[in-house]
């Protein structure tokens, strides 16, 4: 399956997998709009056997299959770890 990746410029790590490219009408306008301005990464062929390096590969291919979108979170912040004493 073909998909298109931006990224939003306004929040860092944040993208946005998409089924075709430019067209973001399956996109709620209300997350689209929380995107901030977007800049096009990259197109790429996703199979089930392809990794990826912070998703699920079929987690990602299911909901473009049945929304047309997907969005990738940035990962939760670690804490730090304790001084040592």
């Amino acid at each position: 399956m073909q998909c298109y990746i931006y990224k939003s410029l306004k929040k860092d790590l944040l993208y946005l997998y998409i089924d075709k490219k430019d067209d973001f009408s399956k996109v709620p306008e209300a997350l689209f709009n929380s995107l901030g301005r977007i800049e096009f990464v990259m197109a790429l062929e996703l199979t089930p056997e392809r990794k990826l390096a912070r998703e699920d590969t079929g987690k990602v291919i299911a909901q473009l299959r049945e929304k047309g979108f997907f969005v990738q979170m940035p990962p939760a912040k670690l804490s730090a770890p304790p001084l040592l004493q």
